[in-house]
């Protein structure tokens, strides 16, 4: 096994049928992993016909270019498919130990066409795929589910699906070992519609690097992270940590979008957590940072074995529900992991239904819910979900799907972007990540680049990092003018170059510690290639095009490209009271990035910029 080669096994679930492809260098150099296994022939399979939930949408799982070598934060993998909640590029990465195992078994990404005629899972181990009879798993939460797979095979990691991935809800995500989620954009309906119940390899072990000196180099260059308040904070409380901070900046999603602060915010922070409810740290393959929460106990004696939930949950399931109860948000995290349902999704859908309830277009029995606050309805909604039970089901479609059943206005408190409901982050207080939330492949998404308050002051290290890029000068938070888009746009092929290569945030700057101007020093070590930085952010690039392309074939347009409504509106209350993206400041700066991408005025990628960037294949 090496870094610098690949293969590709594609498994067609109806025949049974499992075939091997073999990569070149040219091939991963060009592309890397993750996305760039998946797009290619994503764009040339899948049609804007095509159901993504129907046997001819493709389910893709690739492993990141740097899986497998000993190094922190290179764990992460993607999966990939037609969305069945945007209706456009399906994708969501993770970390653990997944995507590694993969690559120790000699396989580095897995295509499943067609469906299963009964539920299956997949097993894979010295480069060889079997499809195996998963009926005696079928209809078992994830936590039994990986029980039974370890007893079958002894010490493994396993992505699976849960109710929520069987039921096919359509923001229905992939567990991996019951602590790291493949959250976004409803993979797990996908994996579920085509009876993959779950996929296993063997434990993972280090792959050795191509240059093991430059390797023991790039380890030394990290070696003080604990030296830096937002790498080591990570460790210390996880990403939970930033719900005070962010009240007390005025961008904590509060009730639905509509307010900044949260009065119950201290009351779900991940100190509180740490202080009350942590029982272990846990991280991910040769990790040093373990940023994972075990959490466990409480009033509703919640599970620990399904881990802790992050800030996103925290939040999702908190504040902006108006729930202010540290045990119920815990226990809302453990019940998304077990059916396997993403926690933003839900948390959103859960709180424009609350929002509706407040607003009298829906009544508490119909809703089985109070409104904002009821911790108590929030989790009944849950599990209701997950089995698409009553009221359940229609949520199970998504806020934007349920919105347009329900109608009676309801529309004007969605909180979506391409279909997908908004992270929680609040771009009022930081405008570049509307941009981010506008422009991402995926839809609504908070880890496209960096965001604005990492280079907003000139003394911090993330500034003085991201001038490797040529990224100069500190720019305010709530300022969208040309620099902006600038940084923006350099930042966006960065960051996208991770997902190609299998990088954390959490490591590589600038949110964490491990510079920019060595990212290409490691992927020399892991491969040989004399390889810059310039080429690595021209495969981030590349991917972006290629998915914006395949985008355009799904039907998306400009058009898409759009906040929700109340992101025009200014904020009520908190540091930022007044603070909103106005509609021609929005307008201008889509714009402006189109261009600087290479992209005409209707968003679509101009032929020279695809000849540039070795996609004339697709033109």
């Amino acid at each position: 096994m090496s870094f610098g080669k690949a293969k590709r096994a594609w498994i067609n679930l109806k025949s049974k049928e499992v075939s091997m492809e073999h990569l070149d260098e040219k091939y991963t150099r060009k592309w890397g992993g993750m996305r760039g296994l998946a797009l290619p022939i994503m764009l040339k399979e899948i049609e804007k016909d095509t159901d993504p939930l129907g046997p001819l949408n493709l389910l893709i799982v690739a492993a990141g270019l740097l899986n497998g070598l000993g190094f922190h934060g290179t764990c992460r993998y993607g999966i990939y498919a037609k969305s069945p909640l945007t209706g456009g590029f399906g994708g969501s990465d993770a970390g653990g130990y997944f995507g590694p195992a993969l690559r120790a078994q000699g396989v580095d990404a897995l295509v499943f066409k067609e469906r299963a005629e009964k539920p299956v899972y997949i097993w894979i181990e010295d480069g060889k795929v079997e499809i195996k009879d998963a009926t005696d798993l079928w209809g078992l939460e994830t936590g039994p589910a990986l029980e039974k797979l370890r007893e079958k095979h002894g010490k493994v990691t396993a992505i699976l699906i849960g109710p929520a991935g069987e039921n096919q809800v359509r923001f229905a995500c992939v567990i991996n070992d019951l602590h790291h989620v493949n959250g976004r954009t409803g993979m797990g309906a996908v994996m579920g519609s085509k009876n993959i119940k779950a996929i296993v390899a063997p434990y993972p072990k280090a792959i050795p690097p191509k240059d093991p000196v430059l390797h023991q180099e790039m380890i030394k260059v990290f070696s003080n992270w604990k030296d830096d308040p937002l790498s080591f904070g990570l460790h210390v409380h996880g990403t939970a940590g930033g719900v005070t901070r962010l009240n007390q900046d005025g961008i904590l999603p509060t009730m639905n979008f509509q307010q900044g602060t949260f009065e119950g915010a201290s009351s779900i922070d991940g100190k509180l957590m740490t202080e009350t409810l942590l029982k272990e740290r846990l991280g991910c393959f040769a990790c040093a940072v373990r940023c994972k929460r075990v959490v466990g106990g409480g009033k509703y004696d919640t599970d620990p074995n399904y881990g802790g939930p992050e800030y996103e949950t925290m939040a999702a399931l908190g504040s902006l529900c108006g729930v202010d109860d540290l045990d119920a948000v815990t226990k809302g995290h453990e019940l998304c992991n077990r059916f396997g349902l993403d926690t933003i999704s839900a948390g959103m859908t859960i709180a424009w239904l609350m929002e509706c309830v407040e607003k009298g277009i829906m009544t508490k029995d119909e809703a089985i819910v109070s409104g904002f606050g009821d911790a108590q309805g929030m989790l009944k909604l849950l599990e209701k979900i997950a089995r698409r039970e009553g009221i359940g089901d229609l949520l199970a479609e998504g806020s934007k799907r349920a919105s347009a059943k329900v109608g009676k206005g309801s529309e004007k408190f969605l909180m979506t972007v391409k279909g997908q409901e908004l992270p929680m982050h609040e771009p009022r207080g930081k405008k570049g990540v509307a941009i981010g939330y506008a422009l991402s492949p995926t839809g609504a998404d908070h880890m496209q680049f960096a965001h604005d308050p990492l280079f907003a002051s000139p003394d911090s290290r993330p500034m003085k990092d991201i001038m490797a890029l040529g990224i100069l000068e500190p720019l305010p938070v709530t300022y969208l003018g040309p620099e902006k888009i600038r940084a923006i746009t350099y930042l966006w092929y960065f960051w996208a170059a991770f997902n190609h290569l299998g990088c954390c945030y959490f490591v590589f700057s600038p949110r964490s510690y491990f510079p920019i101007h060595r990212l290409h020093s490691l992927v020399e070590a892991a491969t040989g290639w004399n390889i810059t930085l310039w080429e690595l952010m021209k495969m981030g690039e590349r991917g972006l095009n290629a998915a914006r392309l395949f985008n355009l074939k799904m039907g998306l347009t400009s058009g898409d490209d759009v906040i929700p409504e109340r992101l025009h509106t200014p904020l009520p209350d908190g540091a930022f009271k007044g603070s909103t993206i106005g509609k021609d400041e929005f307008k201008d700066a889509v714009a402006l990035c189109y261009s600087m991408m290479g992209w005409d005025g209707q968003g679509i990628p101009k032929r020279e910029k695809l000849v540039e960037l070795g996609l004339e294949e697709f033109i």
